[in-house]
């Protein structure tokens, strides 16, 4: 999907300030919010009747506010594989983040703090890559994630975990060479050595790369 396409977007979002908030945003940008919903249930009839470009939904919804949202999320990924999906979530949830991943084909899926919907064209550039296939973790959840799991992670150097959190944030090559201030070679490098060192086997390097943010979230 072309970067600079508008997107059709059904949301779910049980605070109704945020959700109009969210609407007016998506808007402004050129995206198109197909539906707007407060609960689980609704969502999933939602998505079945509009066939959106991309789903942005919160974790906690009504009935129960537990994980409704995302067990929806989930429901309509393993219905449609390949449907992209933003779950928004108040706190870090590692085991949330883990299994959103592990849903559908494994790409075009984010997960980000609502503190992140502050920053504007930073969440507009997430949901940007989630519909075009990426995969984006909070850099926060990545943060923690680093702090306190070492496993398979104890073989990578620092600069291997400092490549890995940028690429679990969904970033190119390109990207996380100019972020990190180093070659787009050199970070391929590194990559390829990631790669080795979490035993991940031979395929198309995308796919080996969102096997990477996996190994980095189960650890």
């Amino acid at each position: 999907m072309p970067a600079d396409r508008p997107l059709r977007i059904v949301l779910a979002e049980d605070s109704v300030l945020l959700r109009e908030g969210l609407i007016g945003l998506l808007t402004r940008f050129g995206h198109e919010v197909v539906a707007a919903v407060g609960d689980a249930d609704a969502l999933v009839t939602a998505a079945g009747e509009h066939g959106p470009d991309v789903v942005v939904t919160d974790v906690r919804m009504p009935p129960g506010l537990h994980d409704e949202g995302l067990r929806a999320a989930v429901t309509l990924r393993a219905e449609r594989p390949g449907l992209p999906v933003l779950v928004l979530s108040q706190y870090v949830q590692r085991a949330y983040a883990a299994e959103l991943l592990d849903s559908g084909d494994g790409t075009g899926v984010g997960y980000l703090l609502k503190d992140r919907i502050g920053q504007v064209e930073e969440f507009v550039d997430a949901l940007t890559r989630v519909a075009a296939g990426g995969t984006v973790v909070d850099p926060e959840v990545v943060r923690q994630l680093l702090r306190r799991r070492r496993d398979p992670l104890a073989r990578l150097t620092p600069r291997e975990r400092e490549v890995l959190a940028q690429v679990a944030e969904g970033k190119s090559n390109g990207a996380i060479a100019r972020t990190l201030v180093v070659s787009e070679a050199a970070v391929g490098k590194h990559i390829g050595s990631i790669l080795t060192k979490l035993d991940l086997p031979p395929a198309d390097d995308s796919h080996r790369r969102v096997l990477a943010v996996l190994a980095f979230l189960r650890a």
